[in-house]
């Protein structure tokens, strides 16, 4: 069983709605963007997009981090054993991809 189907639910549940909105926009961003350079447009213009983008999809993946820590980990750490370290494991090596990115 992998640890999506060890939940009934995920901490982001209650803002599934604004997190699809959000990565909506972020579609018409990187579409954005792909029309620039097609367009030949000025390249630190298109850079500046490429900037506010990798923005949005941070701040998407502090949101979803966040809840995963206050949810899943929270969760895991009070029913305790292999479970809560599983979870403390899988929290830190997310944190670590993206203070590596």
């Amino acid at each position: 069983m992998s640890s999506v189907d060890t939940h009934s639910h995920h901490g982001y549940i209650t803002d599934k709605e604004r997190y699809l909105n959000r990565l909506k926009r972020i579609e018409g961003q990187a579409r954005g963007i792909s029309r620039m350079v097609d367009e030949e447009q000025y390249c630190i213009d298109i850079l500046t997009q490429i900037s506010a983008l990798k923005s949005a999809l941070e701040a998407v993946a502090v949101g979803l981090l966040d809840d995963h820590l206050k949810h899943c980990v929270v969760d895991a750490a009070r029913a305790g054993g292999d479970e809560a370290d599983q979870k403390i494991k899988e929290a830190s090596d997310a944190i670590a991809r993206l203070v590596r990115s």
